[in-house]
């Protein structure tokens, strides 16, 4: 599995406008509402919030990969977003998170879903990568960055 197969460059924002964690989850959703047009960026973030009730995403090291299950959802699907600033995000690590890696799977797909979670855990585990990602010029830029990155695995 590799994660260009879920995420598309026109779901990469390159600066969330987002300084609190719902408005973040929100902005995350829009790019995959506008493709889905069955899903509303509301119902898309209720989805996610959801999660965030069980503990947070924030993995530390400015990351967070909020994930949910939607009922109809035909495929893995994904939306990536960078917060230069950074945001309280209720990481474990107690710092700003950066980076931002949504993830929405299909209600009945838990092997797929959390094969999903580990390998961009494990790709966002670099630090040359975050570091990169934080310093791209554009969108394009960070999916070129993510794709070349997990190409390698």
């Amino acid at each position: 599995m590799k994660i260009t197969e879920f995420l598309s460059p026109d779901a990469v924002i390159g600066s969330l406008d987002a300084r609190e964690k719902k408005d973040v989850l929100e902005e995350l959703c829009r790019p995959l509402a506008a493709r889905n047009p069955q899903y509303t960026a509301e119902r898309l973030r209720e989805v996610l919030e959801d999660r965030e009730k069980l503990g947070s995403t924030g993995i530390g090291e400015g990351v967070a990969i909020p994930h949910g299950k939607l009922p109809g959802l035909p495929a893995l699907t994904g939306t990536f977003g960078r917060s230069v600033e950074g945001v309280d995000f209720e990481a474990i690590d107690g710092k700003p998170t950066h980076l931002f890696f949504a993830l929405f799977a299909p209600e009945n797909s838990a092997g797929i879903h959390l094969k999903a979670l580990a390998r961009i855990s494990r790709l966002f585990k670099n630090a040359q990568l975050r570091n990169a990602i934080l310093k791209a010029s554009d969108e394009r830029e960070i999916f070129r960055l993510i794709a070349d990155e997990d190409a390698k695995y």
